[in-house]
């Protein structure tokens, strides 16, 4: 049984998003934001006390968007997976990780600066905010003649940028999004799985718990 370690609306959520598009069996495990800290009980799980934590079997991993990855192509066939073979194949690695590594990692600054330590460096984070902003220009770009990243269809990528696209709503910055990313974010929201996964973390939250990033 695939076992998922989650905070609500933490970069976990990409994996559990998965888990809902692919409709597998899993456990999850949802605890308070941040778990090195509030459940300390984790670090025995993932020394490093970052979320996501994925077990399964043998397996063992902490990225969001390798999980994505190992999910789909492991758990395949599945359209949100796009061979080796299909000219589509890359664009679909590169937006994959470009959610995490491109969108996702200026967020995390402005989370940390706005809402857990707020006056310490306002001018970090409008910063990080601005260069967050610059590089969602890559999506409006893709989404110009098209309603899914590559592919022809929603696809794994999606998932990993979507996650960025939810994480600048909880900051607030998708007062900025333009109209071609404004409807692709509500058509992920629209998704069955996103709804899925959504109410999977409710339902399996901790009396108490509060959603990242309160």
């Amino acid at each position: 049984m695939i076992r998922l370690y989650h905070c609500a609306d933490a970069r976990s959520f990409r994996p559990l998003w998965a888990l809902e598009e692919l409709g597998l069996d899993y456990e999850l495990t949802v605890m308070p934001f941040p778990p090195r800290y509030r459940a300390k009980e984790y670090m025995a799980v993932n020394p490093l006390g970052t979320i996501p934590a994925l077990v399964d079997g043998e397996t063992f991993m902490t990225e969001s968007a390798a999980i994505v990855q190992y999910l789909a192509t492991r758990y395949g066939p599945s359209p949100l997976a796009v061979g080796a073979d299909d000219p589509a194949y890359g664009a679909w690695l590169n937006w994959l990780h470009f959610g995490e590594a491109t969108l996702t990692f200026p967020q995390t600054l402005v989370l940390r600066y706005r809402r857990f330590e707020p006056g310490k460096a306002e001018v970090v984070a409008d910063d990080y905010a601005k260069w967050f902003l610059a590089r969602l220009r890559a999506v409006d770009r893709a989404l110009q003649d098209r309603d899914w990243l590559c592919a022809g269809r929603f696809t794994a990528a999606d998932i990993s940028v979507g996650y960025a696209l939810l994480l600048a709503a909880q900051l607030g910055l998708d007062a900025e999004f333009t109209p071609a990313i404004a409807a692709y974010w509500a058509r992920l929201q629209a998704r069955a799985g996103f709804r899925a996964a959504k109410a999977s973390q409710i339902r399996h939250a901790p009396a108490g718990a509060e959603a990242f990033p309160a």
